[in-house]
């Protein structure tokens, strides 16, 4: 991968790390923005990395522009040079897939949809060659997800499949956005999962809700107290599918402020995972069920 440089304006260096979505540019750029917040390079006053990209803002009047970007092209060579290991969490998120409330969502929106005679559900399994919906939830559903970027809208983690690029869901966004969104809605569009952290407008394919918040600016869920985003970039999602019974009991829990979301630390390879992808990821399976 040949990164790109480019800047905009006076107080922002953006770099392009590939042309292709795929975990060996985000684990670059990764690496490349942990190198620059580990260093607390003088001037340097914020650092986002994006999908197979990122964006480094700096105070001119403390670092030239030009010693800047040197430094960004020696972390850039020296990433090439790395084991692309990162020291991480593996989150569950339980799912209510094909729930009512963006079910209700999509039956308003159907004019704005590729197939207005279908759910989203039924139009990602046909599209992705799946003979069922419940078939195409298991295949959303049975390897994890890597967190990409966060951001966009506050809090929102943009996921990309762990699997072998042939075996990767897709499904297009909606032909023409919607003006509303359930608040958790788990959706896709092109090769990325999201969860939306907000009600609002959006255009990814619903496929259903999670009952744990993402985000919270006050910092009143329990387990959001020390954070007010759940997700950071390199995070490992593994979604699991649940019943409403199950989605009810979870919601009174955040409510009631006991429910404990299942996180684990793990070190996760890459190298290691594109030898076996399968297998890696029971092995990452077994670290969050404690295995």
């Amino acid at each position: 991968m040949q990164t790109r440089f480019s800047f905009g304006g006076d107080e922002h260096i953006f770099a392009e790390v590939g042309e292709a979505m795929s975990l060996e540019a985000f684990f670059k750029s990764l690496f490349i923005t942990n190198a620059v917040r580990d260093a607390k390079i003088r001037g340097v006053t914020e650092i986002c990395p994006a999908n197979a990209s990122y964006q480094v803002k700096f105070d001119p009047d403390q670092i030239k522009p030009d010693d800047l970007l040197t430094e960004l092209k020696r972390l850039d060579s020296a990433s090439e040079k790395s084991e692309p290991v990162i020291k991480t969490r593996i989150i569950e998120i339980p799912v209510l897939y094909n729930d009512p409330w963006t079910h209700e969502t999509l039956m308003r929106f159907r004019e704005r949809h590729q197939d207005p005679n279908g759910t989203d559900l039924e139009y990602a399994a046909r599209i992705n060659g799946l003979d069922s919906v419940d078939a195409f939830i298991k295949a959303h559903s049975s390897a994890p997800w890597f967190v990409s970027m966060v951001g966009f809208v506050a809090g929102l983690p943009f996921l990309y499949q762990m699997v072998e690029r042939k075996r990767q869901l897709q499904a297009p966004k909606y032909l023409r956005p919607r003006t509303d969104t359930p608040k958790l809605t788990v959706g896709h569009g092109g090769c990325f999962s999201c969860i939306y952290s907000v009600r609002g407008a959006g255009g990814y394919q619903m496929f259903g809700i999670t009952p744990m918040p993402i985000y919270d600016p006050n910092q009143n869920i329990s387990y959001l107290r020390d954070f007010m985003c759940l997700f950071r970039p390199g995070d490992i999602v593994k979604w699991k599918p649940i019943d409403r019974a199950a989605y009810d009991a979870a919601v009174a829990d955040v409510d009631a402020g006991r429910f404990a979301p299942v996180i684990r630390d793990v070190s996760f390879s890459l190298t290691e995972f594109n030898r076996d992808v399968d297998a890696y990821n029971a092995k990452l399976d077994g670290v969050l069920h404690g295995r």
